[in-house]
């Protein structure tokens, strides 16, 4: 792709998610929200790939839908309210419409289904925005709305995410699959909070962006695709391999990584709210998550093929870890002493 047009592309996506997020009236959410459909469209399809042609359809059809909805439920809610202020959704069918809306964007089951295809079809970069940046806009209408939304129904969605997240996750062989899955069940831990504490939901995504990020830029380094070729990539770094095993880990919660943070302190505040059910059910679930975890942290750094493999062994060679991915991966697992002070910030 011409530099030009990617520096084009990168600014809009820039410029559309500021303009989201600090707008208060829903024409300007939805300009914002549009502005970024448009500029990531190129970057998903610029491998002219059959497979990424039809990972950009997906995701315009999908997105397109999504924005017809909000504009629809913020017309329902202007009509009957005479506001277009984003924090006055009062009008119940608006509600709903707008829960279906934001469920559609950030990927939450029942509307999941276009988002692993998006990414398999996407370059290692593009999935990193995909599973991130694109998740901050409607992360931040959510928060908005929080108050006016159906908490069961929130409740609800995130328990399907985080089970159908796991679930699906288990018996996937490529990467950028399982990264899906992992981000669907970690935005069900996100919506389940939502409405009782939005500070804790920022916290969870801002944690979780730095982990997937780190993890993103080692596959990237590594050049891994698949679980096979992962097998034999201990030869070509194995000190990166060592940092992804932890990155996993820690993004899979397990103490004392950065990861273990949100989860506890997302278990302990619905314990507050009285709902330890939900605390339950959704704990039990991260479970599943856990699994594939393993797996990649296995498949990474643990073992040695147990057959021979079709993929020729790598040559060791002398690259060292570039400073961004050293310092997210000192920051991605190595955070938990530190939850103090970070709960006071946020």
């Amino acid at each position: 792709m011409n530099p030009h047009a990617k520096l084009i592309f990168t600014m809009s996506l820039m410029m559309g998610t500021s303009i989201t997020i600090s707008s208060n009236h829903w024409v300007m959410a939805w300009t914002g929200l549009e502005i970024n459909t448009l500029a990531i469209i190129p970057l998903i399809s610029k491998s002219h790939h059959p497979r990424s042609i039809e990972a950009s359809i997906k995701y315009f059809l999908t997105q397109s839908t999504a924005s017809a909805l909000i504009l629809f439920s913020s017309l329902i809610n202007a009509w009957s309210t005479g506001q277009w202020d984003i924090t006055q959704l009062n009008h119940p069918t608006s509600c709903m419409v707008m829960t279906m809306a934001i469920a559609m964007k950030l990927g939450l089951v029942p509307f999941h289904f276009w988002f692993p295809e998006v990414l398999q079809g996407s370059s290692m970069i593009t999935a990193l925005l995909l599973s991130t940046l694109m998740k901050l806009p409607p992360i931040s209408l959510l928060l908005m709305t929080s108050q006016s939304l159906n908490p069961t129904l929130l409740t609800l969605l995130a328990i399907l995410s985080a089970l159908v997240g796991g679930w699906m996750g288990l018996n996937q062989t490529q990467t950028r699959k399982i990264l899906a899955f992992s981000s669907i069940s970690h935005l069900g831990w996100m919506t389940v909070i939502t409405t009782y504490n939005p500070h804790l939901t920022t916290l969870t995504f801002a944690l979780y962006t730095l982990m997937t990020t780190t993890i993103f830029l080692s596959l990237t380094q590594i050049k891994v695709l698949k679980l096979s070729t992962m097998l034999i990539s201990w030869t070509k770094t194995p000190m990166l391999n060592a940092i992804i095993m932890l990155t996993l880990l820690s993004l899979a919660g397990l103490p004392p990584l950065t990861g273990f943070m949100p989860k506890w302190l997302i278990i302990q505040e619905l314990t507050k709210q009285e709902m330890p059910p939900t605390a339950t059910i959704i704990a039990m679930l991260s479970l599943l998550s856990l699994f594939f975890y393993l797996r990649l942290a296995y498949h990474s750094t643990i073992t040695l093929p147990p057959n021979s493999s079709n993929h020729m062994k790598l040559w060791r060679t002398n690259k060292t870890l570039n400073t961004p991915t050293a310092i997210l991966s000192a920051l991605s697992t190595s955070l938990l002493p530190l939850s103090p002070l970070i709960i006071t910030m946020f």
